[in-house]
């Protein structure tokens, strides 16, 4: 990312905060302000929590836990926190608390690990166990580096024995972060085997369990999990926070068959559904066009 000032910073911040613009535009913004980091990107990201989009707040709280930067600390606590907030966008709030990997926010974590709201207490009592696992493991910190350039909520599994790793994955009496971890042991491998283990987990688990392993297969980008993420999608049963980011998944494989899929649910009844699909929809362009990276170009977003 080249030098930008801070009136150009600001100027992209305006674009994320536009109620009036198309969310696509928004979304590269806020892509744009996580690519570029420091405190000013951050308030301007911190300002998009009022938003009436529960699709964008979930994906500011995810932007900021990707930055890892402890500024986003306060704002991420301060969501987590708040009930007037939508569960997928306080979940993410305690995820991104997390990905940050500041030991301050413990307590907190373990005291919303108890939440009546179960996409809340699993994702904080995941992001405890990730905080745990880091202070006693110092010196394996190559075991967080992601292939995909993401920071993870939990490290995965040391064996690759694929079958060893389904069996974790599907056992719902194993620990939630023991399953994670297979699920990300089985994402590294990205065989064909280990896919088609992962996407028979969409049907497996808690609500935040299929939620992540549909953001799994959307890394993978690989054509075989198509059924699998059309399946849950289609779904109108299932919880709307896994059929968003099938959606998601579907807009990063990004086939003509996902395509004519998304195009489909534009109309759902469910909001966060909708703007899904929106976003996919133009991540299905930006896949098929010869950009280096999502919202990697500011001209597209200035204001």
């Amino acid at each position: 990312m080249p030098n930008i000032s801070e009136k150009e910073i600001v100027a992209i911040g305006n674009v994320l905060n536009d109620e009036g613009r198309p969310l696509k535009e928004r979304f590269r913004a806020l892509f744009t302000l996580k690519n570029i980091g420091g405190s000013i990107a951050i308030e301007q990201i911190r300002k998009g929590f009022k938003d009436k989009s529960a699709l964008l707040k979930h994906e500011l709280a995810y932007c900021l836990g990707q930055m890892q930067d402890p500024l986003a600390i306060s704002i991420l606590i301060e969501v987590l926190k708040d009930d007037k907030q939508e569960p997928m966008v306080r979940h993410e709030a305690g995820e991104a608390l997390g990905a940050i990997g500041d030991m301050s926010v413990i307590p907190l974590l373990d005291q919303y690990s108890k939440s009546l709201i179960p996409e809340i207490a699993e994702t904080c009592e995941l992001a405890l166990k990730r905080l745990k696992w880091l202070q006693s493991n110092d010196c394996e910190e190559n075991l967080l580096k992601s292939p995909y350039m993401s920071i993870d909520p939990a490290p995965p599994a040391e064996t690759t024995d694929v079958h060893n790793l389904k069996k974790t994955l599907l056992d719902e009496n194993k620990s939630l972060f023991d399953r994670y971890r297979a699920m990300f042991a089985l994402r590294n491998l990205q065989t064909p085997d280990s896919i088609l283990a992962l996407s028979e987990g969409l049907k497996a688990g808690s609500a935040l369990f299929r939620h992540e392993i549909a953001f799994v297969l959307g890394q993978l980008q690989e054509e075989i999990s198509i059924p699998y993420l059309q399946a849950s999608l289609e779904d109108i049963e299932e919880n709307e926070m896994v059929r968003h980011e099938c959606a998601e998944a579907l807009g990063a494989i990004a086939t003509p068959d996902c395509l004519q899929i998304l195009n489909q649910y534009l109309q759902d009844s469910k909001q966060v559904v909708r703007e899904s699909c929106v976003i996919a929809l133009d991540m299905c362009e930006y896949e098929n066009s010869l950009e280096f990276q999502y919202a990697n170009t500011l001209t597209k977003i200035k204001a």
